[in-house]
């Protein structure tokens, strides 16, 4: 199964980065809050593509862009997704396990822990 992780990340103000591997790659969203709380919808921006090297990494970013340290990491699968809409995932993580929900609403993307 894919991996993902989801990264605190304190520059230029605290977020944490979701970041889910595809390939080669980390689909990337910046979501406004830890998401510790099942049922509740967290604003989700997407980033660019990130390096999977992110899986496993904690520490200092290049080019004084913060620190990152990692808040949850594990398996993902890939329920359903509808291009550029919404993204339905389970996650097997430390912290988060279940279905998961990135969607667009209103034009702004959301994040969803059930």
């Amino acid at each position: 199964m894919p991996r993902f992780v989801i990264l605190e990340h304190d520059h230029p103000t605290l977020h944490w980065d979701l970041m889910l591997e595809a390939g080669s790659v980390l689909r990337t969203w910046r979501l406004a809050k830890a998401p510790e709380i099942k049922g509740e919808s967290i604003e989700a921006c997407p980033l660019a593509d990130h390096r999977v090297f992110y899986l496993n990494y904690e520490g200092p970013l290049s080019d004084q862009r913060g620190n990152v340290r990692r808040w949850d990491s594990g398996e993902y699968e890939a329920v359903s997704e509808v291009e550029g809409q919404e993204i339905n995932i389970r996650l097997e993580g430390q912290r988060l396990h279940g279905m998961a929900t990135l969607r667009v609403i209103d034009d702004r993307w959301l994040f969803r822990h059930e």
